[in-house]
């Protein structure tokens, strides 16, 4: 299914440019660099477009965990996504220059500049939605849009929890809806609703009494919109560790799960109703830093060549995929990993998997992914967004 987002990289250099190439084996493959598991990826996919197809959900998928237009049309293709969530402007602009036709910018825009460019982002055929909080901000995004000929749809944020952006009380939610009605050239399409705090957290349990108080806010702000005669098209949120929260909730009709297509180590850990690893049943781990072990001077220890530029760590360090607890990945600086090798069972340039500990920052600090199917080569995608964070 890969195959149709081959990427042309002829009179690029293995081992300069790019980190492999079209057919060569894995074992051949530059390290450090980011792996992609193409059956887990594909599976990981298809699962949750069932999932949201089988609930009468929207999936928005989000783009800023991989920062790839090829990643996002196999996620449409695949997974029946809608369009993507971004969190930049310049990250929106990448998807839609891309192809992507529905884009959520889903955060606030307050620099002129800013959004001058948002507003123009229609332009490239892409329906482009904006998260508002602050009514001062209509008049803004509203005289940018007339400037350009364009419109903008507007989300108003609800914080249902995670403390950052978005207002708090029913009231602020249906006067800044009925700003974004009144205004030129924008268009009030709904609620964004995510409780970001929650995610991570590894009991379903609490999870889950974390949306139920985020249901609620949500069910209250819908019921005050539709008594004025702004009933929202969309109510979106939802991620990889509530998406089954919000599914039946009878309130959201979007989802914006991310992290589900790879599955981070933290993702990882939390659990399921069950009491699993969601990553031992629910989702395969389909990304990868693929690492080689440089030295092994220590015998008990050994080096590999992915170290904090290969990888984010705020979130934990990577583990090692498929060992049986033989090795540990146990700390890293600039340029080396260090693994703890009690046995001495590591051998020089061997490779190892590792699962990072989050993969949006670890896949921002990368160029390319290199999709492997039966110990192959089949694909090189870019990571088209890499750096845009404005």
């Amino acid at each position: 299914m890969t195959n149709m987002n081959l990427k042309n990289t002829d009179g690029l250099e293995v081992g300069y440019d790019i980190p492999a190439a079209i057919g060569m084996d894995e074992s051949e493959i530059q390290t450090p660099c980011l792996v992609l598991d193409l059956d887990a990826l594909e599976y990981n996919i298809k699962k949750m477009g069932d999932y949201a197809k089988a609930h009468g959900m929207r999936h928005r998928i989000h783009g800023k965990m991989h920062k790839s237009v090829d990643i996002a049309r196999l996620q449409e293709q695949l997974g029946g996504a809608v369009g993507v969530c971004c969190q930049k402007v310049s990250e929106a602009e990448v998807f839609a220059r891309g192809g992507i036709k529905d884009i959520l910018v889903s955060n606030q825009v307050r620099d002129p500049g800013k959004i001058d460019r948002l507003a123009r982002i229609p332009q490239l055929g892409a329906r482009t939605i904006v998260c508002v909080d602050d009514p001062d901000n209509v008049p803004e995004l509203s005289a940018a849009a007339q400037r350009h000929g364009t419109q903008l749809d507007c989300f108003v944020e609800i914080d249902c929890g995670a403390g950052r952006c978005g207002v708090t009380r029913t009231e602020e939610v249906v006067g800044i809806a009925k700003a974004i009605d009144e205004a030129p050239n924008l268009r009030f399409s709904g609620i964004q609703a995510y409780q970001g705090a929650m995610q991570h957290m590894t009991s379903y349990e609490d999870r889950k009494a974390k949306l139920d108080a985020a249901i609620g806010m949500v069910r209250e702000a819908v019921a005050a919109l539709k008594e004025v005669g702004l009933e929202p098209e969309l109510v979106s949120g939802g991620g990889t560790g509530s998406y089954y929260f919000e599914s039946n909730s009878g309130v959201y009709n979007e989802l914006q799960c991310g992290s589900y297509a790879f599955m981070d180590a933290d993702y990882g850990r939390i659990q399921d109703r069950e009491g699993n690893r969601i990553d031992q049943g629910e989702w395969r781990n389909a990304l990868f830093i693929l690492t080689s072990v440089m030295s092994h001077a220590k015998s008990d220890k050994a080096i590999c060549d992915a170290g904090l530029k290969a990888q984010s760590v705020d979130s934990g360090l990577p583990f090692i995929f498929g060992r049986d607890d033989d090795v540990e990945y146990i700390k890293c600086s600039d340029e080396h990993g260090v693994i703890a090798d009690p046995q001495g069972v590591l051998a020089i340039n061997e490779r190892l998997k590792l699962v990072p500990g989050h993969c949006d920052p670890t896949c921002n600090v990368h160029d390319w992914y290199v999709g492997v199917r039966n110990g192959k080569v089949e694909t090189l995608w870019p990571v088209s967004a890499r750096g845009k964070a404005f």
